[in-house]
């Protein structure tokens, strides 16, 4: 088995995951109408898989199948809120590899019923360990590897290939498309992946860009305190291997009613359904305000908003779950 290290032949991509990357970079010129910045989104939901874990599911499987770390016998693990369980789902299954994704209940339906339309097993966990969902899925991710030879965990979050899917690919596109002319990038953080691997690029080019970090309220990551966290795919209740002693420019934490307002802005004003990190981008740039006068921005939106019309787009949900008794004047 060999891992499919190109992507293209004379005719087009070859296999689906061949067209993992070069997503559209969008600028979004109605989003902030009462501002002279330029603010430009990099629409990661274009991933065959539909988000930006597409690129490090995909980096990490091919690096193992390499290295000869796993074979066709192997079975895959991974913990997941959803996005890189539907990427790892796809990349085995396009690989002939069993697939195991540990969720928790705040794991999209939607997501996991991609999961298995690709064949991969789910595991939940509805225990939380000492408060605490993440704590709980890596227990049992540890246990599942511990108890038989042939399960192998990529470990999205001390896999270095997560970051460096990002280094050679995201951030490399986004930067030529703006030819090295970014004031100020907006990342959500949760692994950390996106982020550093965006960041380490910027370095190493010399850029003059700020990386701003958005973390979510009820994070432990960047020293924050731990809370309740609705939305998945934003924040942490775990420090990871790969966001251990890492630094950004900024960090900018929003709440999950400062996602769900920033998704709806962004179907509002631009007619695009984006997913909850990508609104708590778009209300951390509504809150940096007057720094940002003139300057010019981009973001990387992680996914689609199709996967949150339980949620983030569903006003009984909002009201329910986030006490919002008016969610159309959102």
């Amino acid at each position: 088995m060999i891992a499919n290290e190109t992507k293209l032949d004379r005719y087009g991509a070859r296999g689906i995951l061949g067209t993992i990357g070069e997503t559209p970079l969008v600028k979004m010129e109605r989003l902030f109408p009462e501002s002279t910045l330029e603010f430009y989104a990099k629409l990661e939901c274009f991933n065959p898989g539909g988000s930006a874990k597409d690129r490090p599911a995909t980096a990490m499987i091919e690096a193992a199948l390499k290295e000869g770390i796993i074979s066709k016998h192997s079975t895959i693990v991974e913990s997941s809120s959803g996005n890189m369980g539907i990427g790892l789902a796809q990349a085995c299954r396009y690989y002939g590899l069993k697939f195991i994704c540990v969720v928790d209940p705040h794991a999209q339906q939607q997501n996991i019923a991609i999961i298995k339309a690709y064949g991969g097993e789910i595991v939940l966990v509805d225990n939380p360990e000492n408060g605490d969902y993440l704590t709980a899925r890596l227990s049992t991710v540890k246990k599942l590897i511990a108890e038989h030879r042939d399960y192998y965990w990529p470990n999205q979050y001390s896999n270095l290939n997560n970051p460096r899917s990002h280094y050679r690919g995201t951030i490399r596109e986004l930067d030529k498309a703006l030819r090295g002319d970014i004031d100020f990038l907006f990342v959500a953080t949760s692994s950390t992946g996106t982020a550093r691997g965006c960041r380490d690029y910027l370095r190493e080019k010399r850029r003059k860009t700020q990386v701003v970090a958005v973390d979510a309220v009820g994070s432990i990551l960047f020293g924050g305190k731990a809370g309740t966290r609705k939305i998945p795919g934003l924040g942490a209740g775990v420090i990871s291997d790969l966001a251990q002693g890492q630094e950004f420019d900024r960090v900018v934490r929003v709440s999950d009613l400062d996602c769900v307002r920033g998704c709806r802005r962004v179907a509002r004003r631009e007619a695009v359904l984006v997913g909850g990190s990508a609104g708590g981008i778009v209300e951390a740039v509504s809150r940096l305000g007057n720094e940002l006068e003139g300057k010019k921005c981009a973001a990387i939106f992680h996914d689609s908003g199709k996967r949150y019309l339980d949620t983030i787009f569903n006003d009984e949900w909002v009201k329910s779950e986030l006490g919002v008794s008016n969610p159309e004047a959102l």
